[in-house]
């Protein structure tokens, strides 16, 4: 799968295998600021499962991925490391909670579902791929059996109505004359440059509203073993497969039918036991895991109330990690090469808390360094979507223009990072609250400026006035002094900013 790289001068193209850890940290570096060492971990396991794919087949069975834990606290780039590398794979890819599954007996999920999520991710993302590919197939199908239905709902080729370049008419085309031959080419034509998107024709459609097909059981499907699920899941598909055949005439718009029968054609052309197939393989050969949050089942046994299926989840979790196979409804998935990437603020627990045979199945740990000043800087400016370029754009709807100065930048970085330093340490997400606090005013008050060409009031700067090559125009500059005023009273108060920011 090409992976879309933008570059400074020209934009190119270049397909994940080919990338070089790098150029892989490269990528992420313009996304998330700091944090070498995760990166670096992250592309050099990336990097591996393209070499592991170039070794004999022997060979690479034998090859197993090594797992990432991702140590460190709140806000400080773990999760958004994960979001961009689902984004540059194009391999199969799910974020998950640990806190969110159980022990096997608890009511809950199971560990299980991991992988049975991981795989309808996979037959979706095979699927698009091999729609693109018989789209264009699909769309002439579905021009040829549009041509029939007019055709032979008019009564014959010598009764087709010829529509027109002439007069319009509620903005539909007029049909000028009585019907006169066409000829299948010349009707084609008129449906490819959209003339006959208005008239209407008569079609076969399913019907939408099939019954809800529910299968009772005794127990709910938290409970039932994964056997018992697929079975179930299986049998409902099947009777609602059966229903989904039901069709009736149904009048539409040409543009209309053209896409509905475009998506039967696709449909008809897309083999579904090979996209299942891939979808495993590919599950199998490239997946990968995000398991948040895996500080919160850390803890051995002797706990008490909810606490006491922490170790039972990490039991759980094991052999999927490790290696193990697993029953989904499209058949047995090996785990043996899916990545695992774990991460975990460890605040209050620590690695060691979970048990050893878990802790042996991710090798590689990286520890993420809280945010500096410099860093929470970096942020504001740096990222391609960085929350001040947001905050611009947002405002330009309105028609306001607005800038923030070096020094409001910099002020708003101490504020964040000396927040974080006396209350709890949230990381970048302070920047949020830093960030809505100093435009509170502007964002109220930005339709009354727009209207009154200036300030309504003193709470929010005066506009002014720049010269640019088309003439001039009103910006509303926040500077410093502006970022001081809003946030300064409430970081000198502790007990206030606790509660504020």
């Amino acid at each position: 799968m090409a992976i879309y790289l933008p570059g400074t001068a020209e934009d190119q193209a270049l397909p994940l295998d080919e990338m070089t850890p790098r150029e892989i940290v490269a990528e992420l570096d313009r996304y998330v600021v700091g944090q070498a060492a995760a990166k670096r971990a992250v592309a050099i396991a990336l990097r591996n499962r393209s070499r592991r794919q170039k070794l004999p087949p022997e060979l690479a069975e034998e090859v197993m991925p090594k797992n990432i834990l991702m140590i460190g606290s709140t806000g400080v780039g773990k999760t958004e490391i994960a979001r961009r590398l689902a984004k540059l794979t194009g391999s199969p890819f799910l974020k998950v909670e640990a806190s969110k599954f159980t022990e096997v007996g608890y009511v809950g999920r199971d560990v299980e579902s991991i992988v049975r999520d991981l795989v309808e991710i996979a037959i979706d993302m095979v699927r698009d791929e091999k729609l693109d590919e018989v789209e264009d197939r699909a769309e002439l199908a579905a021009e040829e059996r549009l041509i029939e239905l007019l055709m032979a709902q008019s009564g014959g080729a010598s009764e087709v109505p010829e529509v027109t370049d002439g007069p319009t008419q509620d903005d539909k085309p007029v049909v000028n004359g009585p019907p006169k031959a066409v000829s299948k080419e010349r009707l084609l034509a008129q449906l490819r440059e959209g003339k006959l998107d208005e008239r209407m024709v008569e079609i076969d459609a399913r019907e939408r509203a099939m019954p809800q097909i529910e299968v009772m059981s005794n127990l709910p499907p938290e409970e039932m073993d994964a056997g018992s699920r697929n079975e179930m899941g299986g049998l409902k598909d099947m009777l609602s497969n059966i229903f989904s055949q039901r069709t009736r005439k149904r009048p539409m718009k040409v543009a209309e039918a053209f896409e509905y029968l475009t998506q039967e054609e696709e449909s008809r052309l897309l083999d579904m036991d090979q996209v299942t197939r891939i979808a495993v393989e590919r599950v199998e050969d490239s997946g990968i895991v995000f398991l948040d949050e895996i500080d919160k089942i850390a803890g051995r046994e002797g706990g008490h109330g909810p606490d006491i299926s922490r170790e039972g989840v990490q039991r759980d979790i094991l052999p999927i990690v490790e290696g193990t196979t697993v029953n989904t409804k499209y058949g047995m998935v090996a785990t043996d090469h899916i990545l695992f990437v774990a991460a975990g603020a460890f605040h209050v627990s620590k690695p060691s808390d979970l048990i050893p045979e878990l802790q042996g199945r991710f090798p590689i740990r990286v520890e993420l360094l809280p945010l500096k000043v410099e860093d929470f800087l970096r942020i504001l400016t740096e990222p391609r979507a960085s929350l001040t370029r947001q905050a611009i754009a947002l405002l330009e709807t309105e028609g306001l223009k607005l800038e923030f100065a070096p020094g409001a930048l910099e002020e708003m970085a101490r504020f964040a990072f000396e927040v974080n330093e006396t209350t709890e340490n949230i990381g970048a997400r302070r920047l949020h609250t830093i960030l809505e606090k100093v435009l509170e005013e502007i964002s109220f008050e930005a339709p009354e400026i727009v209207k009154a060409a200036g300030a309504p009031s003193d709470k929010v700067p005066k506009l002014v006035e720049r010269s640019t090559g088309a003439g001039t125009e009103r910006v509303l500059v926040v500077d410093r002094a502006y970022v001081e005023k809003q946030v300064a009273g409430i970081v000198k108060n502790q007990d206030l900013s606790r509660y504020i920011l």
